[in-house]
């Protein structure tokens, strides 16, 4: 059982076949810092593996992810606001209540072990203890993630079964976090992995990231998994606090279809193995830093799941400014990205800027509304609340540009003179969202 994987494609061999899934192009907004391959593998003390241990059909893809640091790291999280919270969820957050160090995350894709009552929760317990028996650590260090359909509980003989190989599978190679960012895909199109190096107070810190997530896609979370590592040498406190405002900035701005799954999780851990002094004050310049290339890495993965949509044509992004507040400014830019029928119109290739304003009108937000501004691209729709004359013809030509080569799609909208900003990415609603999800268990 082996993976290989270029620049292009991560190829998965599975009993002599070989599948590929073609890797995200990764957007990250402007900054000092360079992409570097890896993924989660990529910053300093880090190992991953990914592979197939049969939860899945066999001749799918991999199934089973494992990201493990050399050293107790410190780690952070933030998980769905679903209720019907899954097990491994229930478990994470159990975990983390009581420590902040973890040394390793497991992931299976093919089954979400949600809603699977006491039982999956023993589940959880059981695949926890294994890795850290194979590990050599103790089973409060393992954390774990599950995807796949609501109501399965874990196809836990072949996951222990497989658990060996997966250990030994462990690399800190740029393939090994290929292979684990393929292993924990479900209806995703295209793996989400990205790695950057930056320079934080003098010392060159590294962050990898991993992530997936095509429907169910909706804050707060957004419907996704994540795994993010880093070797900067950080407390616990303003690592918590950094993650958490890079969330608020990414994943939970992010929406494809309105549904916020029962599996939602973000796990970030620091290792330390960049050797920099400790970052513990969020005030710190270099905290600072480190906040805006965590943020980086963040919406980087979180843009590649919005473009990802199930059914998707192209991401659309949603701009707002002149808001009151940064949060005002995220609640309206949310409601455009959410709307189906601008999702809808944006699909058609219909410049109908209406229902932009409809949906920044209903957001709940208060603002004036002779002051609303709406563009499209560069066509500008809306000035001062006056509808403008604009090229419908080269407005739809835009649309369709994008469409065509699964490209951005940017609509800008200011609604006063405040200071408040913020984006939302999402994407257009396509016939082909219903018809994968029409029959999805069957």
């Amino acid at each position: 059982m082996g993976a290989k994987a270029s620049s292009l494609h991560n190829e998965v061999v599975t009993s002599g076949e070989t599948i590929a899934l073609p890797a995200a192009h990764i957007r990250l907004p402007r900054g000092p810092w360079t992409q570097i391959p890896g993924g989660v593998a990529g910053p300093c003390g880090f190992r991953a593996a990914g592979l197939y241990g049969g939860l899945r059909a066999l001749g799918t893809k991999p199934d089973l992810a494992l990201v493990v640091s050399d050293v107790d790291a410190v780690c952070a999280g933030t998980f769905t606001t679903n209720v019907v919270a899954a097990a491994p969820v229930l478990y994470c957050k159990r975990i983390l209540a009581a420590s902040t160090k973890a040394r390793a995350v497991l992931i299976n894709a093919g089954q979400a072990n949600a809603a699977t009552g006491d039982a999956g929760y023993q589940d959880a317990l059981d695949c926890a203890t294994a890795v850290a028996k194979l590990l050599g650590t103790q089973p409060e260090r393992v954390l774990l993630q599950s995807t796949g359909v609501i109501g399965k509980r874990i196809k836990k003989d072949a996951l222990l079964a497989s658990l060996p190989r997966l250990v030994g599978a462990l690399s800190y190679t740029a393939d090994s976090g290929d292979a684990a960012a393929t292993a924990i895909t479900t209806t995703d199109l295209v793996t989400k992995s990205v790695a950057i190096e930056t320079e934080v107070g003098g010392t060159t810190v590294k962050i990898g990231g991993m992530a997936k997530g095509s429907g169910m896609i909706h804050p707060n979370m957004a419907t996704m998994l994540s795994v993010v590592t880093c070797d900067a040498h950080v407390s616990s406190d303003v690592w918590q606090d950094l993650v958490k405002t890079a969330v608020g900035r990414s994943f939970n701005q992010i929406t494809v279809d309105g549904d916020t799954s029962t599996n939602d999780t973000v796990l970030a851990l620091a290792s330390g193995a960049s050797r920099g002094r400790l970052l513990d004050n969020m005030q710190d310049r270099d905290a600072q830093q480190l906040q805006a290339a965590l943020d980086a890495v963040f919406q980087g993965l979180a843009m590649s799941i919005a473009s990802d949509g199930e059914g998707a044509t192209c991401l659309v992004e949603v701009e707002v400014t002149g808001a009151h507040s940064d949060d005002a400014a995220a609640v309206v830019a949310r409601s455009v990205a959410r709307s189906s029928l601008v999702k809808a119109a944006v699909y058609g290739r219909d410049p109908n800027w209406g229902r932009v304003a409809c949906a920044a009108g209903y957001s709940g937000v208060d603002f004036d509304p002779q002051e609303l501004e709406i563009r499209l691209g560069s066509f500008v729709l809306m000035q001062k609340g006056q509808p403008l004359e604009f090229d419908r013809a080269a407005a739809k030509d835009y649309l369709r540009a994008a469409g065509e080569v699964h490209g951005v799609v940017a609509i800008t909208i200011s609604i006063g003179g405040g200071t408040g900003r913020s984006t939302a990415w999402g994407c257009d609603l396509s016939y082909d969202y219903v018809k994968i999800n029409a029959d999805y268990t069957t």
